[in-house]
């Protein structure tokens, strides 16, 4: 299963993440932070991805609903 993401949205995530994270990456020249907000919302979705699939497959797998608390 592929997440499809837009370049608009992904920008999105990356302005977000520069302003939650803003403190903590205020050390680095602006290059370099763009490229770790690129670098963590690539990777948010990327797992997203993972998690996703892992999820699917579980449900097949599984013919009846799971409850965390039973």
């Amino acid at each position: 299963m592929e997440i499809i993401t837009t370049q608009a949205r992904h920008e999105r995530l990356e302005k977000k993440i520069l302003q939650i994270f803003q403190d903590e990456m205020k050390k680095l020249s602006e290059d370099l932070q763009e490229i770790l907000a690129d670098d963590m919302v690539t990777a948010f979705i990327n797992r997203m991805a993972v998690f996703t699939e892992i999820q699917a497959k579980a449900e097949i797998s599984s013919p009846r609903k799971h409850s965390l608390n039973p």
